[in-house]
This record gives structure tokens, C-alpha cells and sequence, in this order.
């Protein structure tokens, strides 16, 4: 029920596909079995977040920092390696759009 714990909710539902699954199928079960205690009020709110906009993000991200799915379907996690260094300036810096 603090900021923190809204905050480490967000993280796992962007990194973590499996929490993510639960999440939107039980909110207030994944929450607890993740050991992250939110009020109702939070837990109504973050379900009310699109679930396309996470998986978007979700899909953009590094993927050294975010868990696999288990779905054979999706790919390896391995599958996107040469995407790291993709689009880097020098120094290995992201361009800003």
C-alpha cells in the first residue's frame, strides 16, 4: 500500500510476461503470491492499465532485463540478440528521437 509497492508492480508486470498473465486474470492473487501489498484502490487502478500498452513496452525493452515467456510459440530469448547494438550512436549511445 505505498508508492513502492505500485512501482515494483509496474516493473514486474512490464519484465515479467508469467505476472503479467496472472495479473490481468487475478489482480489481487498474482499480487499476493508476488508479495507486493496494494490497497484496492491501487490494485483497480494498475488493472485498469491497457495490457497492449505493457506488451508494447514490454517488446521494446532490452531483453537482458525482462523475463521470457514459457510459450514455446514466442521465441527464444535468445532470437533478438543483434537488436542490442542496433540503432546506437556512438559510444554506444541511444540516439533521442
Amino acid at each position: 500500500m505505498t508508492q513502492q509497492a505500485v512501482e515494483r508492480t509496474l516493473g514486474k508486470l512490464l519484465t515479467d510476461e508469467h505476472f503479467r498473465e496472472r495479473f490481468f486474470e487475478n489482480p489481487e492473487g498474482a499480487s499476493w503470491e508476488a508479495g507486493l501489498a496494494l490497497s484496492p484502490i491501487e490494485l483497480e487502478a494498475l488493472s485498469r492499465v491497457p495490457r497492449r500498452a505493457l506488451v508494447s513496452l514490454h517488446d521494446d525493452l532490452d531483453k537482458r532485463i525482462s523475463r521470457p515467456s514459457l510459450d514455446p510459440d514466442r521465441g527464444s530469448p535468445d532470437s533478438d540478440r543483434g537488436s542490442l547494438d542496433r540503432g546506437r550512436g556512438e559510444a554506444g549511445r541511444v540516439p533521442r528521437p
